[in-house]
């Protein structure tokens, strides 16, 4: 059974989307979760079916928190099911839900398997992602390696915006750190369970097409302040200090550059850093 989980945050059109990129495959047993991180949006239940569960998280969790409240509800249904992580600003290329029976079938050591993303004019999003500890780089690679014959990669981190866990490799329910309310939720999930000696790897069998920033780029101030109180979060929990204090240093003297030319983009990353000086001291 495969279990799409979405969340929405005033994005039901895109989530229709989705879905309409979804039910052409019938021949496999799936259903689509969507939790619902706005409760005054809605135009949502108009998608429910007999195919479409909605779960109401009576206010904004934040992305991890709400991915937690899906996993959970799934993980009580079935705890050996797929669950397909997906942006609700993505959807999938042609036969992509067939070919996931299969590959866990043929690779039961996978845990964590994200998806090559595509850019709705066809070009490379997200093909992997590397981490440099020594120097805190935590990086997208955007090299598509779609003609290789290798079923899957190994990679140190996969993105959230579309990512299959496998439940039955975890002994207990996967969890998101919900200190993570946007941004770097899925690095710090690949790191954690990485350790706990967890497969993450990525496929060129499956493909998603990804509109970037549809929802988060509403809002600049609060999509830098998530962004940058995060990054600093998983700096912090995955370099050592002098690494994360030259990133500081660097982030903060940016804000102050971009002040005059992009001040929504600087009062974000002030209030990013401000967050996290709270939460430190």
């Amino acid at each position: 059974m495969i279990y799409l989980l979405a969340i929405n945050y005033y994005s039901s059109q895109l989530i229709a989307k989705l879905i309409n990129s979804i039910y052409p495959n019938q021949v496999i047993d799936y259903k689509i979760i969507i939790v619902n991180n706005s409760p005054e949006d809605k135009s949502i239940q108009d998608l429910k079916t007999d195919k479409v569960v909605i779960l109401e998280s009576g206010e904004n969790l934040g992305f991890g928190k709400a991915c937690n409240l899906g996993l959970n509800w799934i993980y009580q249904q079935n705890q050996k099911a797929i669950v397909w992580l997906i942006n609700p600003d993505a959807y999938l290329l042609p036969k992509a839900l067939e070919k996931v029976p299969a590959l866990f079938q043929n690779h039961p050591e996978l845990s964590i398997l994200g998806t090559i993303i595509y850019t709705t004019s066809g070009d490379t999003w997200f093909a992997s992602g590397e981490f440099i500890p020594k120097n805190g780089a935590i990086i997208t690679k955007t090299i598509d390696f779609q003609n290789s014959q290798i079923p899957y990669l190994k990679t140190d981190w996969v993105s959230g915006c579309s990512l299959l866990i496998n439940l039955q490799k975890f002994s207990i329910c996967p969890q998101f750190d919900p200190e993570y309310f946007l941004y770097y939720e899925d690095f710090d999930f690949c790191q954690r369970y990485a350790k706990q000696g967890h497969l993450i790897a990525i496929t060129n069998q499956i493909g998603v097409v990804h509109q970037p920033s549809a929802i988060t780029g509403k809002n600049a101030v609060l999509k830098f302040q998530h962004s940058t109180y995060s990054y600093l979060l998983t700096l912090e929990r995955y370099t050592n200090k002098i690494v994360l204090l030259l990133r500081f240093v660097r982030l903060l003297l940016n804000a102050i550059y971009l002040l005059p030319f992009n001040p929504k983009v600087a009062l974000g990353k002030f209030a990013g850093i401000s967050l996290y000086l709270r939460r430190v001291f």
